[in-house]
C-alpha cells in the first residue's frame, strides 16, 4: 500500500505531470506576474491602493485642470458662428440632440468647457453622418448669469437656463429633488426645443469618449430596431468601472462569466496540449483553465475586458441596467415623455436620488432599460456639485 501511494505520488510530482505543470502555472499566474502587471491598474483586485491611490488621484486632477484650460482656449480661439446658428431652434428635426445639464462648480476645472468641446470637435469630426445632430445647453444655476462658462459657451450653442432668482425657495425641495427638477427641465425643454427623435441628457462632467457618435449611429440606426429596445425606457451609457466586476449580483454577468470560462477553457487547454505534445482534451484540464481563466479576469478587471470591445462599433454589448449613475442617459422621444410623467410623481432624497428613482420606475410601471457597455463618457467631475469633498479620490 505504502508502495503504491509512494508510486502514484512520484507520477504526479514528475516535471512531465499535468498536475505540477498547472499548479506552476497558478503560482506564477498568479503569485508572481498578475500583481507585477496589474498593481497599478485603479480597477483591478491586483492594484496596491495604499501605495498608488493619492499620486493617481493627485495626478488625474492636475491632468484634469490642464485639459480645463485646453478646453477654455478651444473656445476662446474658436471663430463665433453667426447668430442665427446659435441662437435655439429652427425647422429642422434632429435625430440626435445633446443636451448637456450644467451647474457652476469649480471654476478652474471648467467641466463643462471639456465636455463641451469634446463633443464640439467630435461633431466635427464625424462630418456628414452627424449633420442630423444638435447640441443644447441646459443651464440650471440659481442665478444663470453667474455661470461664467456658460456665458462663453452661449456664443456657440443654443442655451436653456432655469432661472430661479428672485423665488422663495420652497422648504421641502432639498438638494436631491432640485436635481431631479433640474433633470426633469432639462429633458422637456430639449423636446419643446428641437423635438428630436432622441435625447442625449450628459451631466457636465462626462467627457464623451472618441468613438461615441460612431457608436450611437450604429445604435440608433441597427441595434435598436428591435422591438425589446425600441420601447426601453432609458439607455445607460456609463456606469462606474467599479461596479462592472463579474462577481455581482447581477444574472447577465454571471452568464457571461461563465460563457468566458466554457469558451476560453477548451481553447487554453489546446494550446496546453500542442505546447507539452499531447493529442487530446482532457476534461479535468479543460475545467482548470476554465476557472483559471475566470478567476484571472475577475482578478484583473471585467473593465479591461470591456475595452476590447472598443474595436468596432457592433461589438459593443447592451445589457439589462443597474440602478446607479446618470452621467449620461439616452431616450427616445416617446420614452423621455413616459419618464418626465413618472419623475414628476416622484420626491427625491438622501438615499433616494434621481438614478435611484428612475431605476425604481422600472418595476414600478413594468418599464425596461439598459446599460451599453462600455462606457461611452468619461466621469471626470471629482468635484461633486451634491457632496462636498476637498480632498476627492479615484475610488
Amino acid at each position: 500500500m505504502l508502495y503504491q501511494a509512494w508510486q502514484l505520488s512520484g507520477r504526479w510530482c514528475r516535471w512531465s505531470s499535468p498536475f505540477l505543470h498547472l499548479l506552476t502555472l497558478t503560482v506564477v499566474t498568479f503569485g508572481v506576474l498578475a500583481p507585477l502587471i496589474c498593481h497599478r491598474l485603479l480597477h483591478s483586485y491586483f492594484y496596491l491602493r495604499r501605495w498608488h491611490l493619492n499620486p493617481m488621484s493627485q495626478e488625474f486632477l492636475e491632468q484634469n485642470q490642464q485639459e480645463g484650460q485646453a478646453a477654455l482656449r478651444y473656445f476662446e480661439k474658436l471663430q463665433v458662428p453667426n447668430t442665427s446658428e446659435a441662437s435655439g431652434s429652427d425647422a429642422f428635426q434632429p435625430l440626435l440632440l445633446v443636451t448637456i445639464i450644467t451647474v457652476q462648480r469649480r471654476n478652474d476645472f471648467h467641466y463643462v468647457l471639456q465636455v463641451a468641446s469634446h463633443f464640439h470637435r467630435l461633431l466635427q469630426k464625424c462630418g456628414a453622418h452627424c449633420r442630423s445632430h444638435r447640441i443644447l445647453l441646459c443651464n440650471v444655476e440659481s442665478d444663470p448669469s453667474s455661470h461664467q462658462d456658460v456665458r462663453l459657451l452661449s456664443s456657440f450653442f443654443p442655451m436653456v437656463s432655469r432661472d430661479k432668482t428672485g423665488e422663495n425657495p420652497d422648504p421641502r425641495v432639498n438638494q436631491f429633488e432640485k436635481e431631479k427638477q433640474d433633470y426633469v427641465f432639462c429633458l422637456e425643454q430639449s423636446l419643446l426645443t428641437y423635438n428630436p427623435e432622441y435625447v442625449l441628457i450628459v451631466e457636465d462632467d462626462a467627457v464623451p469618449e472618441e468613438e461615441i457618435f460612431a457608436v450611437l449611429q450604429h445604435l440608433l440606426l441597427a441595434r435598436f430596431s428591435k422591438p425589446y429596445l425600441r420601447d426601453a425606457l432609458y439607455f445607460k451609457l456609463y456606469h462606474p468601472e467599479r461596479l462592472q466586476r463579474y462577481f455581482n449580483p447581477e444574472p447577465m454577468r454571471i452568464l457571461e462569466w461563465l460563457g468566458l470560462g466554457m469558451f476560453l477553457g477548451p481553447v487554453l487547454n489546446c494550446v496546453y496540449s500542442w505546447a507539452t505534445g499531447r493529442s487530446s482534451l482532457s476534461w479535468p484540464i479543460v475545467l482548470f483553465f476554465a476557472l483559471y481563466s475566470m478567476a484571472l479576469s475577475e482578478l484583473v478587471g471585467r473593465h479591461y475586458m470591456l475595452e476590447l470591445r472598443r474595436l468596432a462599433p457592433t461589438l459593443y454589448n447592451i445589457v439589462p441596467v443597474t440602478e446607479c449613475c446618470t452621467p449620461a442617459m439616452l431616450f427616445s422621444a416617446p420614452s423621455a415623455r413616459r419618464a418626465l410623467g413618472y419623475l414628476r410623481g416622484l420626491h427625491c432624497r438622501q438615499g433616494f436620488a434621481k438614478d435611484i428613482a428612475l431605476y425604481s420606475l422600472l418595476r414600478a410601471k413594468g418599464e425596461n432599460a439598459y446599460v451599453v457597455e462600455p462606457n461611452l463618457v468619461r466621469h471626470v467631475g471629482m468635484y461633486s456639485s451634491l457632496r462636498l469633498n476637498d480632498n476627492p479620490k479615484l475610488l
